[in-house]
């Protein structure tokens, strides 16, 4: 079997406070941060995963969490340096941070970018500053507007900005007067998505007031018809982009491609030239995971070759465009026959295009669960 891209997932897990919308791995941090330890041992981490790595390069690198941008360049700096002495990366790597506007100051930019960083992820959520403090961020909507203009003037022109509609109490223009202030800015990339109530978070045990279905419809109409007239395509679910800046690690994860997840509770998919695709799991808490010294796996398992196809679709069939229907075989090891019956199946209900890709029609991006239930094994 072809090797697939790969990527490689760092966590960084920590955050001035948690969000109550949050189900990230994610931890309030102390007023000191283990920075020095934990980046030894990300690199330790790196170290028992890079006998997987053959002659392959990196292709995309992205560090999130939690807040990275808690962490120095400095540290970032050793972090790359020493993943290097065990890998190389591709000459076009793109190596993107997240970053909160509430914890950066002026000249740290500079130095990410410095370093090498080439690409930044903001968490901006909303430029309504009640919004703002409903959500629990803990930066300002002037703050959010201020970091962009410094990663602008630190030399980053790859620029993503996340954008959250559904907010408690939030009307549709108030939406659309989020997404217009983001649009005015000129980022590269926008994630505008919807805030959902997931389990295990603050949010979920009491549950805000959001809005009326009718209203999240409009929302989401207006807001995508307004990206688009900006310039913006919409190539993921959630992920619009001027031309040529789609994230290029996102579309690895989209496309079914490999990547190396390290830090704590970071995930990975792994496919070997023996035709197995192995999933793992790291340690989730952040002080077992300082304590490790030898492995620092919570757990692996192989997928089985009735799972592959909703594996697959789970993840191609976010995109608009969906894939070329040759990955599927690429990058599962089966054959386009083995889902003959329920590609039909998706094709009948309108689910589908019937063409020479794995694409989603309209409806079955309006309806992806339903679409996706079809490969269920």
């Amino acid at each position: 079997m072809l090797l697939p891209p790969l990527g490689l997932y760092v966590h960084i897990p920590w955050c001035v406070r948690k969000c109550p919308y949050c189900d990230f791995n994610s931890h309030t941090a102390a007023k000191e941060l283990p920075e020095s330890e934990y980046i030894d041992a990300l690199l330790r981490d790196f170290a028992n995963e890079s006998s997987h790595l053959g002659e392959r390069p990196i292709s995309s690198l992205f560090i999130g969490g939690g807040t990275p941008s808690l962490f120095s360049a400095a540290a970032l700096n050793t972090l790359l340096s020493g993943l290097q002495h065990h890998c190389r990366f591709s000459e076009t790597i793109e190596i993107t941070l997240e970053a909160n506007p509430g914890t950066t100051e002026q000249g740290r930019f500079a130095a990410y970018r410095d370093i090498g960083i080439n690409r930044l992820s903001i968490g901006v959520q909303s430029f309504d500053d009640l919004k703002l403090q409903l959500l629990g961020r803990i930066h300002s909507a002037d703050q959010a507007q201020h970091a962009f203009y410094q990663a602008r003037a630190a030399g980053f022109d790859r620029i993503n900005l996340d954008l959250m509609f559904g907010l408690p109490g939030q009307s549709s223009s108030e939406a659309i007067a989020d997404l217009d202030r983001a649009i005015a800015l000129q980022p590269d990339h926008i994630s505008w998505y919807q805030l959902t109530i997931e389990p295990n978070t603050e949010f979920y045990s009491r549950p805000p007031r959001l809005p009326e279905d009718d209203n999240l419809w409009a929302m989401q109409q207006q807001g995508q018809q307004r990206l688009a007239d900006a310039g913006f395509v919409q190539y993921e679910t959630s992920a619009y982009a001027t031309a040529g800046q789609q994230s290029r690690h996102n579309l690895n994860y989209w496309r079914f491609g490999d990547f190396i997840g390290i830090g704590a509770g970071a995930h990975g998919k792994l496919s070997t030239r023996h035709g197995e695709i192995l999933r793992n799991w790291k340690t989730r808490v952040p002080a077992q995971y300082l304590a490790r010294t030898d492995t620092f796996s919570a757990g692996q398992r192989s997928l089985e070759n009735t799972e592959l196809p909703l594996e697959f679709m789970m993840n191609a069939l976010r995109l608009r465009d969906g894939v070329e229907r040759s990955l599927f075989s690429e990058r599962t090891g089966l054959s386009l026959e083995s889902i003959a019956k329920p590609l039909q199946q998706a094709i009948a209900m309108g689910l589908m295009e019937d063409n020479q890709r794995l694409q989603p029609t309209e409806r079955g991006r309006l309806f992806l669960n339903d679409l996706l239930e079809i490969f269920l094994p």
